[in-house]
C-alpha cells in the first residue's frame, strides 16, 4: 500500500541525509508517478495497464517533457505538446504549471490546470477539476497546493489561493479563499465542515492506511447546513421547554400566564444523507435530545 515516506533516505525524500536539495532526474519522477497509482485506484492491476490505459498519466507524462521545454524557453513547442496532449487526454495542463512528484489524476477528463498554478508533492485530482485564475492580469493567477491535496470531481479552486498541505476538497466544491491545513470544505461557496472530536481518530486512521480521501470526501463527513439548522432547532426547542417550565411555576404561585396556545415541539433533526438507510444518528443530536427531555 502507497503512503509518503519521511525518511531522507528514501528516493522519495526532497533532501539527502545531509538535509541538500536531492536533485530528482525526469525518469525518476515518471516512475514515482506511475507507481503512486496503485496506492490511490484500487482498479490499477499492473504497470502495463497503467502505462496504457490511464490518461491522467499520458497527461503528466506529457507535461514533465513540455514543462522542460518551457523552461528551457521554447514557449511554442511546449504550447503546441501541450495541445496535443489535451486532443488525447482531455486534460489541459499548461506547460508552465509547476507539478510536483507522485501527482495522480484519476479518470482525468475535463481537469484544467493554468499557467500559473503549483501543485506540491502526493496531490490527487479527480476529473472535472479546475485550478483557474479570477483575473486578467499577468503575474500569478492560479492556486497553490501544498503536499497531500486531494480536490474532488468537478470542484472549482479560483484566483491566486493557498489550499495548504493536507488540505480535502469535496465534490463540486467552488473555493475562493484560502484553505487552511487538514481542512475538509464542501459546498457553493466552499465551506470548512467539522467533525466530532471523538471522529478525528479515525480519519486519522484511513488517512493513515490509504494516504488520502477518495473525492476529497470522507465517509464520516457531517452536512454543514443540517448541522446548523439542528443546532437552531435544538434551541428553539430547550427554549420551549424552558417557557413552559415557567409558566407552570407562575400557574404554582397564583399567577395566570395567559391562554396563549403554542402548538408541541417535539425534538426533530434534519440527517444528512450518510446518517439515514439505518446508519448511525449524529451523536450530538442525541445527547440535545437527552437533554430536553430532562428539561421537560
Amino acid at each position: 500500500m502507497w503512503q509518503p515516506l519521511q525518511d531522507n533516505n528514501s528516493p522519495r525524500s526532497t533532501t539527502d541525509a545531509a538535509g541538500r536539495p536531492r536533485r530528482v532526474g525526469l525518469w525518476q519522477r515518471l516512475r514515482e508517478d506511475i507507481y503512486c497509482v496503485f496506492g490511490r485506484d484500487p482498479a490499477a492491476r499492473n504497470v502495463f495497464e497503467v502505462l496504457t490505459c490511464y490518461p491522467g498519466i499520458h497527461a503528466i507524462m506529457l507535461h514533465r517533457l513540455d514543462h522542460r521545454l518551457w523552461s528551457w524557453g521554447l514557449k511554442w513547442p511546449a504550447r503546441f505538446l501541450s495541445a496535443i496532449g489535451r486532443w488525447l487526454t482531455g486534460i489541459e495542463i499548461h506547460p508552465g504549471a509547476t507539478i510536483g512528484r507522485r501527482f495522480f489524476i484519476d479518470h482525468g477528463m475535463g481537469v484544467v490546470i493554468g499557467e500559473t498554478a503549483v501543485i506540491g508533492d502526493d496531490c490527487t485530482l479527480y476529473h472535472g477539476v479546475t485550478l483557474g485564475g479570477t483575473s486578467w492580469q499577468k503575474g500569478k493567477r492560479h492556486p497553490t497546493l501544498g503536499n497531500n491535496v486531494v480536490i474532488g470531481a468537478g470542484a472549482k479552486v479560483l484566483g491566486p489561493i493557498l489550499v495548504n498541505d493536507g488540505a480535502r476538497i469535496g465534490s463540486n466544491t467552488v473555493v475562493l479563499k484560502e484553505v487552511p491545513a487538514d481542512a475538509t470544505v464542501v459546498g457553493v461557496p466552499g465551506r470548512m465542515v467539522t467533525r466530532e472530536t471523538d471522529k478525528k481518530w479515525v480519519h486519522a486512521e484511513i488517512v493513515r492506511k490509504l494516504g488520502f480521501d477518495a473525492y476529497g470526501t470522507p465517509h464520516d463527513m457531517p452536512d454543514p447546513e443540517a448541522y446548523a439548522i439542528n443546532r437552531m432547532l435544538d434551541h428553539i426547542h430547550l427554549l420551549n421547554c424552558k417557557i413552559t417550565e415557567m409558566c407552570r411555576f407562575m400557574q404554582a404561585i397564583g399567577i395566570d400566564p395567559g391562554s396563549l396556545q403554542l402548538p408541541e415541539l417535539d425534538p426533530c433533526a434534519i440527517k444528512s444523507a450518510s446518517y439515514q438507510n439505518g446508519k448511525r444518528p449524529d451523536p450530538e443530536e442525541t445527547t440535545t435530545e437527552q437533554e430536553a427531555e430532562k428539561v421537560t
